[in-house]
């Protein structure tokens, strides 16, 4: 099983593949395992740490999928790249079925949007020695944005995520990180909130992933759809690694790899 690898002020970047035909930015481009694998092979060569690969669309509205089609769709294509890609795997999934046959395919982290409430993901990460990143999302895909509220958004994500952390850790599972989960039951002020306060969920004391690639919160603000977000993706990949981000997670890997770059560069000579 590959291992996530930190370096102290070095931001990691993690590389979306979605094998969906529904997803809300890149939905129905690697609709065959063939083409989704060229996709992971390319995601690593341009200098992805992390290679999260997703069968079920998470965009707000969204419905399921049923575990047979979310297996068909993501099980071959980490069969296929397993042994070909020299970075961890992930599988984005809150089905406990899903997560088990992900990693016995060659997955090293479970990734779960519903942040492995299900005492059975618990289960599937503990026994599979797989590592995990537990992300925060107010209600499910189909209402998330309907009407978020928080008293303190920041305060709030922090304590399910330090809550959820102790009962994986308790379980035996002993490679967490965070994610706060932009865009997941968030308004435009609540994601602001989290990035710029990542350093107090840092403070819990496990690395901190933050996905915030071209999310609507950034349209909001600059115009355009998603494929016209680089440039806010890449200023608020910035700020969240000032802020305390460990791990980007992106669609536009090499441009994302150079930004941090220099912001890395930036921080690390820092006052």
């Amino acid at each position: 099983m590959k291992i996530l690898e930190f370096s102290p002020g070095r931001t990691l970047i993690c590389g979306i593949l979605n094998v969906t035909p529904d997803s809300f930015s890149d939905g129905g481009k690697w609709a065959s395992p063939g083409e989704a694998a060229v996709r992971g092979m390319q995601i690593w060569e341009q200098g992805a740490d992390l290679l999260d690969i997703g069968g079920e669309s998470s965009r707000p509205g969204s419905a399921p999928v049923s575990a047979e089609e979310e297996g068909h769709r993501v099980i071959p294509v980490i069969k296929a790249l397993a042994q070909r890609i020299k970075i961890p795997i992930s599988i984005d999934t809150c089905k406990p079925e899903i997560a088990r046959q992900a990693v016995e395919a060659g997955a090293d982290i479970i990734n779960d949007i519903t942040g492995f409430k299900d005492p059975r993901m618990i289960a599937a990460a503990a026994v599979s020695g797989a590592g995990v990143i537990v992300m925060h999302m107010q209600g499910e895909p189909r209402t998330m944005q309907a009407s978020p509220v928080y008293t303190d958004v920041v305060e709030e994500v922090k304590n399910f995520l330090a809550a959820r952390a102790a009962a994986l850790a308790a379980a035996g599972v002993s490679r967490i990180i965070l994610d706060p989960g932009i865009g997941f039951g968030k308004t435009l002020e609540h994601n602001l909130a989290l990035i710029a306060r990542l350093g107090e969920i840092r403070a819990l004391g496990y690395p901190v992933m933050l996905g915030a690639s071209r999310k609507k919160f950034i349209g909001a603000l600059a115009g355009g759809g998603p494929e016209e977000r680089l440039s806010g993706t890449i200023a608020a990949c910035t700020a969240g690694a000032f802020n305390g981000a460990d791990i980007i997670r992106v669609h536009d890997v090499a441009e994302c790899r150079k930004a941090m770059l220099v912001a890395d560069a930036i921080r690390a000579v820092r006052k």
